[in-house]
């Protein structure tokens, strides 16, 4: 998990929190927002746990972001653990870093953003594109939902009633789910 600022054409900041699962290389969500809050992150966190199972770890630089109260109550409560990063060390986080460097590349410094509502279509857009479009040498030279898609299911940890709940009757127990590495080893 890392955070990468751009602006819109009218020079107004914007923010994005980035998601990556590590061991996958899939990013699993680029949220756009002017102001970032730790609510903003947890709400993040608590939908891709809905969908996907908790993580065993979330690797995020120690800057201000991870020191909201909101962040380090959330890991505590679904039992994440947050790896420490040294500052000023971004490759103790070079995955995302190196996601990071290609977002940048191929979209930011190529787009100009006249609203923050177009800005977050193309950067989900670029993000889909990312997922099944574009190929992973470190993957085997496949895409990264084709190799999520190989990867075996694990029984989530936690929130497993939750998807029971919301799967149609009859369906309980056929719903598989991922248990996440959003940092740190799988």
């Amino acid at each position: 998990m890392d955070f990468v600022q751009d602006r819109t054409v009218d020079g107004r900041p914007f923010r994005m929190l980035v998601v990556l699962d590590e061991y996958t290389r899939e990013c699993l969500a680029i949220e756009v927002y002017r102001n970032l809050r730790g609510e903003d992150i947890v709400a993040v966190l608590d939908e891709l746990t809905a969908i996907r199972g908790a993580p065993a770890r979330i690797r995020a630089d120690n800057g201000p972001e991870m020191i909201w109260k909101a962040v380090k109550a959330w890991c505590e409560e679904s039992g994440t653990g947050a790896p420490y990063i040294d500052p000023g060390s971004p490759w103790q986080n070079g995955i995302v870093e190196s996601f990071n460097g290609r977002l940048r590349d191929e979209l930011l410094s190529s787009e100009i953003f006249d609203t923050l509502a177009e800005a977050r279509y193309l950067i989900d857009r670029w993000r889909l594109f990312y997922n099944h479009r574009r190929i992973q040498r470190a993957l085997g030279k496949v895409t990264p939902a084709a190799f999520a898609a190989t990867c075996p299911a694990l029984p989530p940890l936690r929130l497993a009633a939750l998807a029971c709940a919301a799967a149609p009757p009859g369906t309980q127990g056929t719903t598989t789910m991922h248990r996440l590495s959003y940092g740190g080893d799988r």
